[in-house]
């Protein structure tokens, strides 16, 4: 059970996973605070050097995770207090985030998925602005600054018979954007993070790999512009949920039957993790979030002209 390996796009978790005798691994830099009155924990995850992005199996960068244990439940007061919340936090991983700049949304997953369709609904509540502004001018909305908002949703490669990576490029060749937001549903290893959690990170995204399903990254190197990454998780790998079944028969008294059980077991736990599972009312949850996370990035363009 102790080399048992379940997937998960969270840095955070990668960076719990990590054995107590590497706790202090050199290049990895975590800072935590909570917010009490909105009922957040965020935890920035810093990955400085390529030995520290290596263990964690994460690329160089920082890794912003909001904790909101309510985030689930269909208060829309709550739910504004966490979008504010993530408009700072994504104004902090704007480059040049009070000056103008052309932005592109892009909505990652399938929207006929309901655990995958995070990315499509959260542009469909967008506020795009680019093609009046290009139209008409900032004067359209009665102010001096503004940032240019334009948003694609891809689709999945089952569907356009093309990478996302391809028709992200081909766009931002197209439309010179200075700089990407990518939304999409992410994998984690721990039930109660499930639908509860969004990560922010300024490396990019590698779309599908929370499910094995490894596709091109988007990432600046790949693109030619900076790309923040924003997700949920939406799923969890079937083998985590067993395994969190057997630890905790392994902390009470049937220690032993459950030692021998799970060496018998070890391949058919591996066998699982072509499985993923969500809740029964990911569809309502999937609503309310995508909102949250649309909300979020908004208030953060609004806010950023705002100074």
């Amino acid at each position: 059970m102790g080399n048992f390996q379940v997937r998960t796009d969270l840095a955070l978790e990668a960076r719990e996973s990590i054995s107590e005798g590497d706790s202090e691994l050199r290049g990895v830099r975590v800072e935590e605070y909570y917010k009490e009155q909105e009922d957040v924990r965020v935890t920035k995850v810093m990955i400085d050097t390529k030995n520290a992005a290596k263990a964690m199996g994460k690329p160089i960068g920082v890794y912003v995770t909001m904790e909101a244990p309510a985030m689930v439940e269909p208060d829309d007061d709550y739910h504004r207090e966490i979008s504010e919340c993530l408009a700072q936090e994504l104004l902090n991983l704007l480059p040049e985030a009070k000056e103008e700049k052309s932005v592109l949304v892009v909505g990652l997953g399938n929207r006929e998925v309901t655990a995958d369709s995070l990315g499509p609904q959260a542009v469909d509540n967008l506020y795009i602005t680019r093609h009046i502004v290009r139209e008409y001018g900032k004067a359209a909305y009665n102010c001096e600054k503004m940032n240019m908002v334009s948003a694609l949703e891809p689709g999945v490669m089952a569907k356009t018979g093309m990478e996302t990576a391809e028709i992200v490029k081909g766009v931002v060749e197209e439309t010179s954007p200075d700089v990407l937001i990518v939304i999409d549903a992410l994998a984690a290893r721990s039930i109660r993070r499930l639908n509860r959690t969004i990560q922010i990170t300024n490396t990019g995204i590698q779309p599908g790999s929370g499910v094995g399903n490894h596709r091109n990254a988007l990432t600046q190197e790949s693109l030619g512009v900076p790309v923040i990454a924003i997700g949920i998780p939406t799923v969890v790998d079937a083998a985590t949920i067993v395994n969190d079944a057997m630890e905790k028969l392994l902390e009470e008294e049937k220690e032993l039957d459950a030692v021998k059980y799970a060496g018998r077991q070890t391949v058919n736990f591996a066998e699982l993790n072509n499985m993923y599972m969500t809740g029964k009312d990911i569809d309502a949850v999937i609503k309310r979030v995508s909102y949250t996370v649309s909300e979020g990035i908004n208030l953060a363009l609004e806010k950023g002209m705002d100074g």
